[in-house]
Formats: structure tokens, sequence, C-alpha cells
């Protein structure tokens, strides 16, 4: 599904290659709804840095929740799964980044 995430992202067009990482987390710890142990859920989080229009952001959302939908589709139409996926803006003063990957995949 990773590779799903980041073709889409990508597809987008207002991601560079090298600023894009999709991380998978499983919980070990959880409980979901009515805790049958059937239960299950994925919870996505897109963060973005500031400056993007609201517009673009929910163009950058709904094509990815549209991809996870599809690709979820079986989860999702059994009882017990929960999709959820938002997008948070990061605060540009309170993230400190490096990033070497940038120049050696922007064009020269």
């Amino acid at each position: 599904m990773s590779e799903k995430i980041l073709a889409t992202a990508l597809a987008t067009g207002f991601f560079e290659v090298g600023a894009v990482r999709v991380r998978g987390v499983r919980c070990e710890v959880y409980t979901v709804a009515d805790d049958l142990p059937e239960n299950s859920f994925i919870d996505l989080s897109l963060r973005l840095g500031e400056g993007r229009a609201d517009a673009d952001k929910k163009s950058i959302g709904d094509a990815i929740f549209s991809m996870l939908e599809e690709f979820l589709a079986a989860q999702l139409a059994a009882p017990h799964f929960a999709l959820s996926f938002e997008i948070r803006e990061i605060n540009a003063a309170l993230s400190w980044k490096r990033n070497a990957i940038h120049p050696r995949l922007r064009p020269a």
C-alpha cells in the first residue's frame, strides 16, 4: 500500500520526489469501537509544510482518500473496519529538517 500512496501523492503534482515519505506503524495495543477482535482500522495522516491553499490540500486529500477507498474496498465492505485520513499543516518555525536527497533528485 505504501507504494500506491507514494504514487498517488506524486501524481497530484504538488510534491517533489525527494520530499515524500510514506511510513506504516503497526499498533500492537488498541481498541476499536465495541472491542470485537475482528475490528481493525487504518489511520493515516499527511503532514504538509505551510503555504498551500486549502483548495490544493483538498485536492491532495481527495486523490489519496479515493485511492485508499478503492484499494481497501474489501475491508470497507466488512462491518469491522474503519479508515481515517487527515491532513496536518506543519508549523515551519517548529520544524527542523535537513534533506540530503533533494540535491540528488532535483534537476541541475
